[in-house]
């Protein structure tokens, strides 16, 4: 095609194969369904909500190209735009990047046209031209034609007449006159070198928007000599507005207050022993699984109840922060990760509760290092925001820890670009979290819905614009403070910087925002490797103190971190865990089926100390009164062979809720329930033992409760999925064969011929014909084809062989051989000799 292109999709037609490559890549929802030729690939990539899409993924310098090019002339001239752009003054930052800045645009079918006639497509102008309803970021109002359009001709021409300009006979020329006494900078000075000081002040407060204003029904003199020479223009019964001309010339020609070309730095950097920060970091990781796992051995027996609409009610959660001792904000993004690793589900029983999944089994019993790679790569992948927890939905309904609706798409690519920006800085280097924040934003200022500048109308008469709501609350924003705050919880930084193992994490072979799973786990295994040397070695001993205390000087092994779990309290943690033995932990170990002797022996073995003589008698005396009392059910009786200590029991005041009357000198019956009963007489100080009934000694061993086999929660695609090389070469391929069949010449035929885009239609009996004489010729034909499905196409075919009520043909349209039914060709048409 030669000449400039008049249509988007003439440009695109002439684009190389890797032009529409880079064009599907980065927007990949152009591809569902695969564009059946170029003219629709152009229809699709000027539709509202694919255009909407590439907008927000515009970085901010990009879209403020396109801002200047919506309020600039339509076609404009690159030199207009780098006026915008830069001003009168010029920019030479800007300059140096606006080609960039063009190229990106066009990149993505957004603007087309060669220098000299730039093209926002229609869709973008639509939605970046600043209208009363919505404001630009630009600050700018309507042109002079646009703000005097149903302006009378009288009114106009008094306007002009102000302003020092002949008067003309008509309104098109008046407002042509004004416009370009607006733009011209010499004539403009000297208009504005008679107005009142007043008069410029008002104009500077509407100078960078909002440009629209209130007046009186009887202005001021100042904003009257504004009013009467057009500089300000009646939109409406009290407001005005500041022509778009007028506010350039006052700008310097400068369609931005602030243009921004290049990134925020990553400052202020600070400088750390990057080993430092990898133990650091380590010394982090450890004290997550150690957390995880203090979580999931909370809920061993069943977690909390399911909320009707889902998630855990505000109690639950208040309780599990107490239990993981943090607060309620940090125990929803507990129970979030060990949801997206699948440690934790809801059994799907009648009364629904969470609990552990039998994955976690599997997952305890792995080492540290491979434990901690299901974690990063569940939390890395997941769409998931436990930062909103607790805040209210679009029904004012509170977000419910575990619940629904906390999935936010743009999540991973969030965590993936803020990790990212800190493995672009020197190993051991940290940056404040608002200079992570301020890149983010100017990369994607639009994803996060920040509000746009001016967002209520100045009054002209000195009021200022309202102010809108602060940048940093958007959803983008948050979600990347989170994952600064997440990935120090879970190790993946150390005192703010990426730990070694971090930048391997994120380091995977895909250069898409949305690895696959594969990538992801095969990155968190590497990233484990190198986090395993410096995770601390569990050791196998103890130290027992004359105060009932056990000192642990590090991680324990897990079978002694178990077995010391039932017979001791965790009393505090930390680098080494101190627990403390009581009359009701040894009780516990009793009742879970141990002796005294096997706990004397078992506390010997693992500890490098001699036991305590405190200790020792503590758990003999425990073990001498644990089972001296015996606990049935009748609805349930307490046999003692003290008969002493029963009448003790029954003369107790505390005893009078358990309803007890002798029946034998040694048997006391109870109107309660077994367990009801063991735990009134240990609340009253005594050491009952339940029994069977043959008479022995049940043994209280906690049994685990697990959900039914649960999977991972399947991250929510912030939009179509990032396409392959494979895939891109065939559309593309697809789309040119496409192409040539809806615009190659045909040979003129007797019918009418088909209008433009409807497929070609003839006899059976000419289609027969035409193909048998295309295998003779070996000659292309144009052909309509219906599939299987119903669904229409244009073909490009050259016949092979024609039999049995099929056709055999080189398809250029899929560049294959392929077999057609002669029945589902609507019609045939010759292609003119150079068409293929």
């Amino acid at each position: 095609m030669t000449g400039t292109p008049r249509t988007l999709a003439e440009e695109l037609r002439t684009r190389t194969d890797r032009g529409l490559v880079g064009l599907l890549r980065a927007r990949p929802d152009l591809l569902n369904p695969v564009p059946g030729d170029v003219t629709q690939l152009a229809t699709r990539a000027g539709t509202r909500a694919s255009v909407v899409r590439a907008v927000e993924r515009l970085d901010r310098f990009v879209l403020q190209t396109a801002e200047a090019l919506a309020v600039a002339p339509d076609p404009c001239p690159y030199d207009t735009l780098g006026a915008l752009m830069a001003g009168d003054a010029g920019d030479p930052a800007v300059a140096a990047e606006l080609p960039r800045a063009v190229a990106e645009l066009r990149a993505q079918a957004l603007v087309w046209g060669p220098d000299e006639r730039l093209r926002l497509v229609r869709t973008a102008r639509e939605l970046l031209t600043p209208s009363a309803a919505h404001p630009s970021p630009t600050g700018l109002g309507p042109t002079v034609a646009e703000a005097m359009a149903g302006m009378s001709p009288g009114l106009l021409q008094e306007i002009i007449a102000a302003a020092g300009l002949p008067t003309t006979h008509d309104p098109v020329t008046a407002v042509a006159s004004l416009t370009a006494l607006f733009s011209d900078r010499a004539r403009m000075a000297a208009l504005l070198d008679t107005a009142p000081a007043e008069s410029v002040t008002v104009l500077d407060k509407l100078l960078w928007g909002p440009p629209y204003g209130g007046v009186t029904d009887r202005p001021a003199p100042h904003l009257q000599w504004l009013l009467d020479r057009g500089l300000l223009i009646p939109a409406g019964a009290r407001n005005v507005v500041l022509p778009r001309e007028a506010a350039l010339h006052l700008r310097g020609g400068r369609a931005h207050r602030t243009p921004e070309p290049v990134p925020p730095a990553l400052s202020p950097a600070t400088e750390r022993d990057p080993q430092l920060v990898d133990n650091a970091a380590a010394n982090q990781a450890f004290t997550a699984l150690a957390t995880v796992e203090e979580l999931l051995k909370e809920w061993d027996l069943g977690g909390p109840a399911v909320l009707r609409a889902g998630g855990m009610s505000v109690r639950d959660l208040k309780r599990t922060a107490t239990a993981l001792d943090t607060t309620e904000q940090l125990a929803a993004f507990w129970l979030e990760l060990a949801y997206a690793a699948g440690l934790i589900a809801s059994d799907g029983e009648a009364d629904e509760r969470f609990a552990a999944t039998p994955a976690a089994e599997e997952w305890l019993q792995l080492p540290d290092h491979e434990r901690w790679a299901a974690l990063a790569a569940g939390w890395l992948a997941a769409t998931r925001a436990p930062g909103i927890v607790g805040t209210a939905d679009a029904k004012g309904r509170a977000l419910a820890a575990l619940g629904p609706h906390l999935d936010r798409s743009p999540a991973p690519e969030v965590r993936r670009r803020a990790l990212g920006l800190l493995a672009t800085l020197p190993p051991g280097t940290a940056v404040p979290a608002t200079a992570v924040l301020a890149r983010l934003q100017w990369e994607r200022p639009l994803r996060g819905g920040a509000p746009a500048a001016g967002q209520a109308p100045a009054a002209a008469d000195g009021a200022t614009a309202a102010p809108g709501a602060d940048p940093a609350d958007d959803l983008r924003s948050r979600l990347a403070h989170w994952t600064l705050t997440e990935a120090e919880l879970l190790g993946v930084t150390g005192r703010g910087a990426l730990s070694t193992h971090g930048r391997t994490l994120i380091d995977t072979a895909s250069d898409s925002a949305a690895p696959t799973p594969a990538e992801t786990t095969a990155a968190a295994t590497r990233a484990a490797a190198l986090l395993a040397p410096l995770l601390p070695e569990p050791v196998d001993h103890v130290l027992l103190q004359a105060d009932l205390t056990a000192v642990a000087p590090g991680p324990l092994r897990r079978p002694l971190a178990e077995a010391l779990g039932v017979l001791a309290d965790i009393e505090s943690k930390g680098g080494a865990t101190v627990y403390r033995f009581t009359p009701g932990s040894v009780r516990r170990a009793l009742d879970a089926g141990r002796s005294a002797a096997e706990l004397q022996e078992f506390l010997a073995t693992h500890s490098r100390t001699p036991v305590p003589q405190p200790l020792a008698y503590l758990i003999d005396d425990v073990a001498r009164k644990h089972g001296q009392l015996r606990i049935g059910a009748a609805a349930a009786y307490v046999r003692c062979d003290d008969d002493a200590l029963l009448s003790e029991i029954l003369a107790d005041r505390r005893a009078a809720a358990l309803r007890l009357r002798r029946l034998a000198p040694t048997v006391l019956a109870a109107q309660t329930s077994p367990d009801q009963l063991l735990d009134g007489l240990r609340a009253m100080g005594y050491a009952p033992a339940a029994e069977s009934a043959a008479g022995d000694v049940l043994i209280a061993r906690a049994d685990s409760y697990r959900t039914p086999p649960r999977t991972a929660p399947a991250p929510v695609p912030d939009g179509p999925p990032s396409p392959d090389p494979t895939l891109l070469a065939a559309a593309v391929r697809a789309i040119r064969a496409g192409d040539l069949a809806a615009t190659a010449e045909r040979k003129p035929v007797h019918a009418p011929a088909p209008s433009p885009g409807a497929l070609p239609r003839t006899t059976s009996a000419e289609t027969l014909a035409t193909m048998q004489a295309a295998v003779l010729t070996n000659s292309a034909l144009w052909i309509g084809y219906v599939n299987a499905d119903g669904a229409a196409s244009q073909r490009v075919i050259a016949p092979v062989r024609v039999e049995g009520g099929f056709v055999t043909a080189y398809d250029h349209t899929s560049d294959e051989v392929r077999t057609y039914p002669l029945h589902r060709i609507t019609g045939v048409a010759e292609l003119a000799d150079d068409s293929v």
